[in-house]
């Protein structure tokens, strides 16, 4: 499969720097960052810019602390998907596919491919949405387009390996923040209002959706499956002796990263309700570039759509890159990259070519991926504390019941969700 063509070369080199003899030569912490970067994107996609801008535009900066909690959850989700796969040197679809019997895996994949269809559907639509707000081309060209882009972004890991790969996203993750963070300078942003913002409230209905939206935008089901994945793939088979250096390495890497995909996520909300509420036609992410350059400028639209770009791009190739993880893991094929972009993009095609409000569809895309969230968080935290499959590096207690909170939380916002959703209550 593409995502481990470079497994041996990878495993060469963990053992040429942490020391094939039992890890005696260590290797700078620094030279070892880079995985959580790439999950990291799944953490500032299309569907993300959807949902905060929605948010900020419709509620002020009354949902900050979904933000702020969300990517609290997030630091420690992803160092426990980062650990199982260190630790047990397999990913998370990987030992699901080994443990759970044949419907029962099956089952497990559906869902998991419907997350990665709703995964695609904003990253798809949202590239597509910049393409048309930069160079006004129609959303399904742009949606092609994205798509392209994508894999060619992806040859990059199956021809030259894991680490040109991971600096062409970190590179990317770098043009999103300058993009998503220019409106702070320029905008007229309440602080006294945004730290209140941290206090948790909600108003009716929707914004329990848009809550939904924004934590399924943050804590992504498949950045989950993705971030084991991406350890085993860059580490490969190193010696036991290197796993306490790596596990503080990927301690960094996910606090870093998710320092910037927080605070990205963060400044869209703020930009939004400082800059947004009360206008006309911020209910689009075209409507909302539009007020956006009125307002703050020509230069910090143009960053905007060029930051929402870039995003698409990189979100749609790491993306794919989760999806044929869980692929391969739960149904145990290799199917080419192709055919399975194919099959979670066609949706996403299908949404453009009908003429459906494409940011409505992305905020709805994130409550589906938050309703697949348990999915993930649960096995995670299961695994992750089993010693049988963790040794030594199984979760301590405090670790344990921190993880179940967060799955529990995250799990009765979506029952309540669902509840209000079906009763019709606004």
């Amino acid at each position: 499969m593409y995502l481990n063509f470079m497994h041996e070369a990878q495993s060469f080199q963990s053992q040429k720097h942490l020391g094939a003899g039992g890890g005696k030569r260590k290797v700078s912490t620094i030279l070892l960052l880079g995985p959580a970067f790439v999950a990291a994107i799944a953490y500032v996609d299309p569907g993300n810019v959807a949902a905060n801008l929605t948010a900020g535009a419709e509620y002020g900066y009354l949902l900050v602390w979904v933000l702020v909690a969300a990517n609290l959850i997030a630091v420690l989700v992803q160092y426990l998907s980062s650990k199982l796969g260190l630790v047990s040197g397999q990913s998370l679809p990987g030992l699901l596919g080994s443990k759970l019997g044949t419907k029962t895996r099956l089952a497990y994949w559906l869902q998991a491919e419907a997350v990665a269809v709703a995964t695609d559907l904003a990253e798809v639509i949202g590239g597509a949405i910049a393409l048309k707000i930069l160079f006004d081309l129609p959303l399904l060209l742009g949606g092609l387009i994205v798509g392209v882009v994508s894999l060619v972004l992806l040859s990059i890991q199956s021809t030259r390996g894991q680490r040109p790969f991971e600096t062409v996203i970190m590179t990317l993750l770098g043009i999103i923040a300058v993009g998503f963070l220019a409106g702070l300078f320029v905008g007229d942003v309440d602080w006294g209002q945004a730290a209140g913002g941290i206090v948790p409230g909600l108003d009716g209905t929707n914004s329990i959706v848009l809550a939904a939206s924004m934590l399924g935008a943050t804590v992504m089901p498949h950045a989950i499956y993705l971030h084991s994945a991406l350890s085993v793939d860059r580490h490969g088979k190193r010696p036991r002796s290197s796993i306490p250096q790596l596990l503080k390495a990927s301690r960094w890497d996910v606090v870093l990263s998710l320092i910037i995909a927080g605070s990205v996520n963060i400044a869209m909300l703020l930009v939004a309700a400082a800059s947004l509420r009360g206008q006309v036609g911020t209910d689009t992410i075209e409507g909302a570039h539009a007020v956006v350059s009125a307002n703050l400028g020509e230069v910090v639209g143009l960053l905007f759509g060029i930051g929402l770009l870039a995003s698409g791009l990189a979100s749609s190739a790491v993306g794919s890159y989760a999806g044929a993880a869980i692929m391969q893991g739960l149904l145990r094929v290799d199917i080419p990259i192709v055919w399975q972009r194919a099959v979670t993009m066609i949706p996403a095609f299908i949404v453009l070519g009908i003429g459906a409000d494409p940011t409505w569809s992305l905020v709805i895309s994130q409550v589906v991926l938050s309703l697949g969230i348990p999915f993930a968080m649960v096995p995670l935290v299961k695994l992750t504390s089993n010693r049988s499959v963790m040794g030594e590096y199984a979760n301590g207690r405090i670790v344990s019941v921190l993880a179940i909170a967060a799955s529990g939380l995250i799990i009765i916002l979506n029952v309540v969700l669902l509840v209000l959703l079906a009763l019709g209550i606004e």
